[in-house]
């Protein structure tokens, strides 16, 4: 079955949308884009793209984001998980898995 993106919000949506979150970050920080590049370590290219909407690299996001002293936004993407929803179902949350087990071949 091939690959289906979300119907809702399309791939340039969502890096438009991260891009002005970016961008927002930055005019909240008082950093132009050329002090906030030099800081990050990026070109300031990168910054242009990314803060546009035209693509860029998880590397260059998590660099102006350490340079913004907004790394903890990065949590918001990607939280952690504390109890596994197939856990809770079968009535196993309070052991964590350990291991992931694999039916036997039979022989």
């Amino acid at each position: 079955m091939p690959f289906v993106e979300n119907i809702d919000v399309a791939t340039d949506q969502w890096e438009s949308r991260l891009g002005a979150q970016v961008r927002s970050l930055r005019l909240e920080h008082g950093s132009d884009q050329q002090s906030l590049a030099r800081l990050a370590d990026v070109s300031l290219s990168s910054l242009k793209n990314l803060e546009n909407g035209r693509g860029s690299t998880l590397r260059t996001l998590v660099r102006i984001l350490r340079a913004l002293d907004a790394a903890s936004w990065l949590d918001t993407l990607a939280p952690e998980p504390t109890v596994s929803p197939l856990d809770v179902l079968r009535g196993q949350a309070e052991t964590p898995r350990r291991r992931v087990y694999r039916p036997r071949k039979s022989v």
